[in-house]
């Protein structure tokens, strides 16, 4: 049933894609999914998005997962490290990991939506 909700998300989820600078930037709540299908996820997105940022973000039991995919061609210009940082820093974690993908973890679940409304703003910065 996890796995079904999934795909409506994927479906739910493009109603959030925003183009910034040209760019198409997807931040997205998917909460009570474990990092695994997080990640599975993100991967479908991205897929989906043929060349973008996507930012998931989830809350579960006091504690909060990020995590950021970065398409390849996009890497020179966005790193998914550069857009996880402010975002973990909102939900009171710190988070890392590759230009094309990073995850995070915090432990301020009231914080997610105002962290993920932040991303539009966060990769703007970061394309200038």
């Amino acid at each position: 049933a996890r796995m079904k909700s999934a795909s409506s998300t994927v479906a739910s989820a493009n109603e959030n894609v925003k183009d910034v600078r040209g760019v198409k930037v997807l931040a997205h709540r998917v909460d009570n999914l474990e990092r695994v299908q997080m990640r599975t996820l993100m991967d479908q997105l991205r897929d989906k998005l043929g060349s973008g940022v996507v930012v998931l973000g989830s809350a579960s039991d006091g504690r909060v997962a990020l995590i950021v995919g970065v398409t390849k061609d996009l890497t020179s210009r966005v790193q998914a490290g550069k857009v996880i940082g402010p975002v973990a820093q909102k939900v009171g974690g710190s988070g890392g990991g590759r230009p094309d993908m990073a995850e995070a973890g915090g432990k301020n679940p009231e914080a997610v939506d105002a962290a993920l409304a932040g991303v539009y703003d966060i990769v703007d910065a970061l394309l200038k």
